[in-house]
């Protein structure tokens, strides 16, 4: 008996993303509880995976708790003010201290190459430096930070020439200024601005929490920065959601495709969210990666694969390729990520103020969404648009669907003469008829 792989299955399935993200560029930030739980060198090992994929990246580490913990073991107590502390003179020589350390852990662990590590027979170039330039925060409300500051400038051309020789670029929360002081930055905010100066294919913000949740709890796969904006101001000033959503959210307004926010703690969630279709986190983009629209010719051999199976049980009368060519300004799609996972018609008749709506299918992996919902309302509104009275389906199996959708019981009686006469009688599908008000329509 052959034996099954589920990880075969897998593999074929990410390839797509292997091609798209080749030659993208990614800026990742790693929070420095990453690092002091142990899970640094599963993310290590992930970055080589990256890079040998051919994905150009710019990681950004964390410090908080170790700095933390080397404050407590001197016996200093930083002051904070909204969430941030002041970095005196005192913190600063911790902060430079550990900083150094994380950057050279890091280096050590891309460098390891032997045989029985994952790394082996992968040559990594690792580049720091001084990379980020820095302004102090200066005196606000009172209070002098000292040495806490913030993003003046990245060396965008500097970090491109870098990545352009197939280095991976190390930047620490660290930065520079031109009177040659050190400056303390959140790392969050050196993500950001290097995501935007870079123009960055993806930020990817790796914290504690494995994304945004809504009111029951489940996961929210997408949000523009405008549906983030509530959560964003309800967040404590200085915590981790708010730094990392204030983060997200800034760049996808200036810029970059797509934001993530993954949990370090999953183990999966770097590679899973970048290499199958639905991600494991929460992604903040300024434009729908699940989109419904208008659809267009080259949309025909995502309709015949998404339709086929439906056919071949009998659930929709066959559509060939040459049909779909001739009705294709009739249909609206549903696209996720480039595949057709939704698809619904419109079918106009001469002299008829009465119009069917046929072919409306989802991809058996995303149905329980509201999709054929989202469909049905789209074509709604454009058969108003058109002045039209009602819509009617012919149905062999999910009448009870359409039924709880509005439609009701109509006869042959009901329907164009065009189509009256075209009615297949040997499928005896059920004839549903819907009325429509509004923009245009008028009730029969």
């Amino acid at each position: 008996m052959d034996k099954h792989f589920p990880f075969v299955d897998w593999f074929r399935n990410a390839s797509p993303y292997i091609n798209a993200h080749r030659g993208r560029t990614f800026v990742i930030l790693i929070e420095g509880e990453a690092m002091a739980s142990g899970r640094g060198e599963q993310l290590v090992q992930d970055l080589a995976l990256l890079h040998t994929l051919g994905v150009r990246l710019v990681v950004v580490f964390g410090t908080r708790p170790q700095v933390h913990e080397a404050l407590s073991l001197a016996g200093v107590e930083p002051t904070r003010v909204n969430g941030k502390w002041v970095a005196d003179r005192a913190v600063m020589a911790h902060v430079e201290q550990v900083a150094a350390h994380q950057r050279l852990w890091l280096e050590a662990r891309l460098s390891l190459g032997l045989p029985s590590t994952p790394l082996h027979g992968v040559e990594l170039s690792v580049i720091s430096g001084n990379l980020v330039t820095a302004k102090p925060l200066g005196v606000r409300e009172g209070v002098d930070f000292d040495h806490s500051g913030e993003v003046r400038r990245v060396r965008a051309d500097a970090i491109q020439g870098l990545l352009d020789k197939g280095s991976l670029v190390l930047l620490p929360p660290l930065g520079f200024s031109s009177t040659g002081e050190v400056f303390d930055l959140d790392a969050a905010e050196v993500a950001q601005h290097a995501a935007v100066a870079l123009k960055a294919d993806k930020l990817i913000l790796l914290g504690e929490s494995e994304g945004l949740e809504d009111d029951e709890g489940e996961l929210l796969r997408q949000l523009s920065p405008a549906e983030a904006d509530p959560r964003l101001a309800s967040a404590q000033p200085g915590s981790e959601l708010a730094r990392h959503l204030n983060a997200a959210c800034n760049a996808a307004l200036e810029g970059v495709a797509r934001t993530h926010l993954l949990s370090w703690r999953n183990p999966d969630a770097l590679l899973g969210e970048l290499f199958t279709r639905d991600g494991v986190g929460t992604m903040i983009t300024q434009h729908r990666y699940e989109q419904l629209r208008s659809a267009k010719l080259n949309d025909i051999a995502g309709l015949l694969e998404l339709l086929e199976p439906l056919e071949q049980r009998g659930m929709l009368v066959a559509r060939s390729r040459e049909r779909l060519e001739h009705e294709i300004d009739d249909y609206m799609v549903i696209e996720r990520d480039g595949m057709v996972i939704g698809c619904a018609a419109l079918h106009l008749f001469p002299d008829s103020r009465v119009a069917e709506l046929a072919c409306v299918a989802v991809h058996g992996n995303y149905r329980g969404g509201e999709r054929g919902e989202r469909l049905i309302e789209a074509l709604e509104r454009r058969a108003r648009k058109r002045g039209l009275s009602a819509i009617f389906v012919l149905t062999t199996h999910t009448a009870h669907w359409f039924v709880e959708h509005g439609f009701k019981p109509a006869t042959l009686d009901d329907l164009p003469p065009l189509k009256r006469e075209a009615y297949n009688h040997a499928r005896k599908s059920k004839v549903l008829m819907k009325t429509l008000a509004g923009e245009g329509g008028a009730r029969p």
